[in-house]
Formats: C-alpha cells, sequence, structure tokens
C-alpha cells in the first residue's frame, strides 16, 4: 500500500512505539491523526510530524471510553473523511504475577490494547468496507506468542489482540480493507518508566538483541502497511522466537521458564497486592 498522500490514524501516538511510527509516516508522505489521552504530549509528536512536512491533527481520547471513541471519529472524520490507515499502537500494563493483580489493573490490561483496538477499529472499518480500501495494523509483542512468568495480565492481554488480528483478518477477507500484526520486541522508550518493575522482568533471554528505537519500531509497521504483510516481527530475536513458540513451543515455554523472573525474586519486590 502506498503511503504518500495517505491518512494514517495512528493510537497511542504521545510516546514510544506510537510516536515513532507517527514520525515515520510523516517521513513517507502522509498525513497524521494523533491519538491518546494526554494533549500536551500529542502537541510536541504533531510538531515533530509537521517538521517533516506532513500535517498532523490531534485528537485527544481515552480509548476505553465508547462515547470518547464515538466524538473522536466523528471529529477526525469531518476533519480528514475516514483513514486510510489504522495503526493500533495503544497500550499499557506492568509485569506483575497473578497474586499481584489487582482486579482493577486486570481491567486496565485487557482495555489497552485490547478493547482500544476493536473500538478504534469498529469506529472506522465500516465506511472502509464501503469505500473498498484501507489497511488496519495491531501492533503486539512476543508475549502473544510465548509467555513467561510474571506477566499474567500483560501476556493475556496481548493473547487477545493476537485473536483480535487473526479474526479482524478472517472477516475482512475480500472487503480490499487488510491486517498486519506487528510483533515488536523490547523497545527503548517511556514505556518502562510508566510501568515499574516491568524491565526486570523481561527474560534474561531478551538481552541477546539490542532494543529498538521507537523510529525504528516505526520503521517495522510501515514495512507492513507498504508490502501488505499479515504478520512482521523485530528485531531478530522476537522472529526466532515466533518460529520456536510455533515449531517446538515447549522448548520456548522452557527457555522462557528459564530466563524469566522467580516468584521469590517477586516476593522481595514487595509481594501480593490486594484484590
Amino acid at each position: 500500500m502506498k503511503l504518500t498522500g495517505a491518512t494514517a490514524l495512528v493510537t497511542g501516538a504521545s510516546h514510544g512505539i506510537g510516536a515513532g511510527t507517527a514520525r515515520r509516516l510523516a517521513a513517507r508522505g502522509a498525513r497524521v491523526v494523533l491519538v491518546a489521552r494526554g494533549e500536551s504530549a500529542l502537541e510536541g509528536v504533531a510538531e515533530q510530524v509537521r517538521e517533516r512536512g506532513a500535517q498532523a491533527y490531534v485528537a485527544p481520547c481515552d480509548l476505553g471510553d465508547v462515547e470518547q471513541v464515538r466524538s473522536m471519529e466523528r471529529r477526525v472524520s469531518e476533519r480528514w473523511g475516514t483513514p486510510d490507515v489504522i495503526v493500533n499502537c495503544a497500550g499499557a500494563g506492568r509485569f506483575l504475577f497473578v497474586d499481584e493483580t489487582s482486579m482493577e489493573e486486570f481491567a486496565s490490561q485487557i482495555e489497552a490494547p485490547y478493547l482500544a483496538a476493536c473500538f478504534t477499529t469498529r469506529a472506522f472499518v465500516g465506511r472502509m468496507i464501503s469505500r473498498g480500501t484501507g489497511w488496519i495494523v495491531n501492533v503486539n509483542s512476543p508475549a502473544s506468542r510465548v509467555v513467561w512468568p510474571g506477566a499474567v495480565g500483560y501476556a493475556g492481554a496481548r493473547w487477545a489482540l493476537r485473536g483480535f488480528s487473526d479474526a479482524l483478518r478472517a472477516d475482512l477477507a475480500g472487503t480490499g480493507v487488510g491486517v498486519t500484526e506487528a510483533v515488536i520486541g523490547k523497545v527503548a522508550s517511556n514505556y518502562w518508566n510508566a510501568n515499574p518493575g516491568a524491565q526486570e522482568r523481561v527474560p534474561s533471554i531478551g538481552d541477546v538483541a539490542s532494543a529498538l528505537s521507537p523510529d525504528q519500531a516505526g520503521a517495522v509497521v510501515i514495512r507492513g502497511v507498504e508490502r501488505e504483510t499479515p504478520v512482521v516481527a523485530a528485531p531478530w530475536s522476537a522472529r526466532l522466537l515466533q518460529l520456536q513458540a510455533r515449531f517446538a513451543p515447549r522448548a520456548a515455554a522452557a527457555v522462557m521458564a528459564r530466563t524469566g523472573a522467580k516468584r521469590a525474586a517477586a516476593a522481595e519486590e514487595g509481594g501480593a497486592c490486594s484484590i
């Protein structure tokens, strides 16, 4: 799919992969709708997009709130019409063992990325189908292929997003609207500051590859759209994990268990939280 002159809507665009993807889209000649809760941070990314010669529109929205999503859809449609590309990049969640994870945190982790992707897609996909063109990207984690200890809510939500991606692809077959799932490994971003303790729970096997920058991760997303690829993955360690999970699932699970967080360490970090 050609991105020059296209309208692309990016959620989670205030930082990290979402911001990196927005900058990469601008460099490809797309105009970009930036969606997240933090308006001031979005304005900063919008300025970076404009510095690259592209148009940017900031649409603050809590993507877990149905009415806010409907309002965002109206504003975007009135301004620029139906997007040609949607990049569902909004996500949240600390890495916690099940007994550390409150019920509220389980709910927030399924809200973003899963429900945020569902709601955003639903807001625009009907007109994409009527038009007969469009592309949807769901940005996911290697945790959607192979799980590790101490990230139960995070991994569960990522598996849900994987299921949505597969089901959406089947649903949209023959409509002219395509789906890419972008499986992105560790990225150097403020995600780790916003989710304290998560970085320490990443399995040590992940240290074999350097973390991607947000813009490098954005380039992977762009590649998936331009090549119309069902699944893209990066860095190489994420691609390897994907293959291992598919062809040697027991071996992959063993590696994650051996190199992942240990429950004794979790207890030393603060023990269980209330329900």
